[in-house]
């Protein structure tokens, strides 16, 4: 059985998760910490839960999805695993800083372990996570599947009744709705947990979201 943490991080509230089972083996989904409170939320929960963390994943390379990527680096050794088209955007991830938050960030940026594409599996513990390709927000988009739990972790792809904006530099609307079309093909049952905001379901934004119906 799965268990997932949630952390609202950074000055744009963005959803950080670390997910682990039965094994103990963990991975972090998104580490927005940017605060040093939460930077320490994050790792004491780790620590203090006696989790092995074997990954941490972002589901695209913004920088709210970003800032936390150096602690987990110091405290763990673990660096990032990002989808290969968003390599450009990570690589300007500073810049980012300055041009959506307006601040200079030097904390020290990672490299990615390694670059993921399409249908790959992340696994840990007795569980198992697939990427699945859903450029719009940004060209290297991802969510993450883990089908025998029933349960999406969405990135800024899909939120409750709304989506991520696709006017940054890299989004595409034409490409969102077709990620939109893969999303709305998973079972209805399937929990989503996005990168901001309250979970929802596939069920639910099927029935209330404008952009899947």
């Amino acid at each position: 059985m799965i268990n997932t943490q949630r952390f609202v991080c950074n000055m744009l509230e963005e959803n950080t998760y670390v997910v682990s089972d039965e094994t103990r083996e963990a991975v972090i989904i998104d580490c927005g910490a940017f605060y040093e409170e939460e930077r320490l939320a994050i790792v004491n929960y780790i620590k203090d839960k006696k989790l092995n963390l074997v990954a941490l994943i972002n589901t695209h390379a913004h920088i709210d999805h970003c800032y936390g990527n150096d602690t987990i680096f110091k405290a763990f050794g673990i660096r990032p695993v990002v989808h290969r088209e968003d390599q450009v955007l990570y690589n300007m991830l500073r810049q980012q800083a300055n041009d959506f938050c307006g601040i200079v960030y030097t904390n020290d940026i990672p490299a990615v372990d390694k670059y993921i594409g399409d249908n790959e599996i992340l696994k840990f513990g007795n569980h198992q996570l697939t990427s699945i390709h859903t450029p719009g927000h940004t060209p290297g988009s991802i969510l993450l599947y883990c089908e025998s739990e029933h349960l999406c972790f969405s990135g800024d792809t899909l939120f409750r009744f709304s989506i991520g904006r696709t006017d940054f530099p890299g989004g595409s609307f034409e490409d969102m709705t077709k990620s939109l079309q893969i999303i709305a093909e998973l079972p209805e049952n399937t929990v989503v947990l996005p990168g901001h905001g309250e979970q929802t379901t596939i069920r639910e934004e099927l029935e209330m979201n404008p952009y899947l119906r």
